[in-house]
């Protein structure tokens, strides 16, 4: 599973009816953010099309946690969509459950403000700007697992920075390959044109 974060100040509060929520953006599109040095990324708009409309339950947690998960898209106590901004969301706030108000307590002080989500990447695009920098852009994602307020950025984490350095590592790979075989080819192609030039003489 793959893990973004964004830290944003669009993570609220809300009281309507008697019931607390905590709404905000969970990813915004082409909004560009550095998954680690060297590797930056955005979202494409229309990229959670698929997954909400496959009716999927989505859980969302609390920092990633699965052992605190404060709704779900199932059981209709959290909810989901794609605006032209990006995805935005809610959870009802479980007053039985102290983990749910002590979140909610975080957000209401703007302790927390990060927004994060959990998902696997069915298409993409990479491309490299000439200083190296490897791009990505996500086109979809598929299935999309959960959602979280989080309190720091996924890739601070030292576990999650060497998996993140390790994809970069290995885009760079690919990138030199693509490359050797392009010279090759080019190589090839000349020799075949000498050749033909030293026939027809």
């Amino acid at each position: 599973m793959e893990v973004r974060t964004m830290q944003m100040s669009g993570m609220k509060i809300r009281e309507e009816n008697g019931k607390r929520r905590l709404e905000g953006y969970f990813a915004v599109f082409d909004q560009p953010y550095e998954v680690c040095p060297g590797w930056v990324e955005s979202i494409a708009p229309g990229a959670f099309a698929r997954a909400l409309a496959s009716g999927q339950d989505v859980k969302v947690l609390w920092n990633h946690n699965p052992d605190i998960v404060l709704g779900s898209t199932g059981n209709k106590t959290a909810d989901l969509r794609e605006d032209q901004r990006g995805l935005p969301g809610g959870v009802e706030i479980n007053e039985q459950d102290q983990d749910a108000k002590n979140a909610y307590a975080r957000v209401d002080r703007g302790d927390v403000n990060g927004c994060s989500f959990g998902f696997e990447i069915s298409k993409m695009e990479e491309s490299w700007d000439d200083d190296g920098t490897y791009r990505t852009r996500i086109l979809e994602v598929y299935p999309l697992f959960e959602v979280s307020p989080c309190t720091f950025p996924a890739y601070t984490q030292t576990s999650v920075t060497a998996r993140a350095k390790e994809e970069l590592q290995t885009a760079h790979e690919r990138l030199e390959k693509a490359k050797k075989e392009k010279r090759e080819q080019w190589r090839e192609k000349m020799l075949s044109r000498l050749k033909g030039e030293k026939d027809g003489t």
